[in-house]
Order: C-alpha cells, then sequence, then structure tokens
C-alpha cells in the first residue's frame, strides 16, 4: 500500500454527518468517481462506522486512514492511521502502526521535517485556504506550498479550503496531493464535484500530459 501513496491524487477527509446526503451514497460516488484515498474523521468513536467504510474503500481498493484514533485503526483492519501535532506522538504511533500507513499533520517545515525523521509516510500541510471545516479564517495561500513539496521525501497532501476552484493554483504550484472535505460532503452532486477537482487538477499540474 505504501509503494502506491504516490500515485493517490484526491483523499477525502469523509465525516458522514458532515455530508449533504445519505453519507454512504456520498462516499460510494466519489470512489467511483475517482476519489484514491479516504480519510475516517469522526471525532467521537464509531467502530461499526468505520468498518462500514472500511469495506466500502476495499470495494474500490482505496486505502482507509483512521484520523486521530491509532487504536481504533488497528483494531478494525484499517490500512493506516493519520495524526496530528497535538496527538499521539508520531514515533509511538509509527510503532505501533507497524506497516500500515501512517500521515501526520502539519504546517511548517520544521514539523514536515520532524514527521519525516519520525517514520510519516505523508503529510497534509496547510491550511492551504479559509476552511469552515476547522474553522480557519485565512490559509496560507499557494505559495507556501512550494518550499515544502521541495523539501519533502514523502507526499504531501495540501489541505484546507480545496475545492475546484482553488485547487488550480496548488497545482500550478507543484502540489500534486490534495485532501478535501466541504467540497464533497457538501456537493449537491458528489461525482460530479470529485470529477472537477480532478480535471482542475489535470489541467493545472506542470507535468501533466494534457489531452
Amino acid at each position: 500500500m505504501r509503494a502506491t501513496l504516490n500515485s493517490r491524487r484526491l483523499c477525502f477527509l469523509f465525516t458522514p454527518r458532515a455530508c449533504r446526503h445519505d453519507p454512504w451514497v456520498t462516499l460510494e460516488q466519489a470512489l467511483v468517481a475517482g476519489v484514491d484515498l479516504v480519510q475516517w474523521r469522526v471525532k467521537h468513536r464509531d467502530a461499526a462506522g468505520a468498518i462500514r467504510a472500511r469495506d466500502v474503500c476495499r470495494e474500490h481498493d482505496v486505502p482507509l486512514i483512521v484520523n486521530d484514533d491509532v487504536e481504533l485503526a488497528l483494531s478494525i483492519d484499517a490500512d493506516g492511521a493519520h495524526v496530528g501535532q497535538d496527538d499521539l506522538d508520531v514515533t509511538a504511533a509509527r510503532a505501533m502502526l507497524e506497516c500500515r500507513l501512517l500521515g501526520v499533520s502539519t504546517h511548517d517545515l520544521d514539523q514536515l521535517i520532524a514527521a519525516e525523521r519520525a517514520g510519516a509516510d505523508y503529510v497534509g500541510f496547510g491550511p492551504m485556504y479559509p476552511t469552515t471545516t476547522k474553522g480557519y479564517v485565512e490559509g496560507k495561500g499557494a505559495d507556501a506550498i512550494v518550499p515544502i513539496v521541495a523539501s519533502a521525501t514523502v507526499p504531501v497532501f495540501a489541505i484546507g479550503g480545496i475545492t475546484a476552484e482553488t485547487v488550480s493554483a496548488l497545482a500550478r504550484a507543484g502540489a500534486r496531493h490534495f485532501a478535501v472535505s466541504a467540497a464533497l460532503a457538501h456537493a449537491e452532486d458528489p461525482a460530479a464535484a470529485t470529477r472537477a477537482i480532478l480535471h482542475a487538477i489535470h489541467i493545472a499540474s506542470p507535468n501533466e500530459k494534457k489531452r
């Protein structure tokens, strides 16, 4: 699974309660349309929901990452876990997860370097733009991703306010991986929203072959 991370473009930060429509229909539509990584993002422990999400993802050969709960990730045999700066120590999380994927939230270059040294398989970096999901009223902007991508030795998922409209500037700046929440969860048509984001990435990415 680790070997495929670099080819994965779009991570859906999946919170069932945040979805405009039936969350399981939303997840299925997003996966069919091209989401290739899913993060289970629920504040309270919901093992049954996480297992259901895992099973849906496995039908599409897409990894499921559990946010902020390494023990839950292990108990449901998820593909990995993601921790923030204020969560479980990254080194401890790496030891617990063994060969499973480990993602770490980062906000600057020092945190990126520390996460890599502790064994992160990928990092999230942001917030890139204002977002209602986490209540950020300001974002770092596309230019902030440039030195991060240049320095990183693991995939960097740009996060925060990512939409079909905002993703283009990030892709032009060199970002190759993106984490999305509200743009899919709140969409009237999650499949169309997914395709729109992926199309914008394809058009704006400097190394993509245009057809």
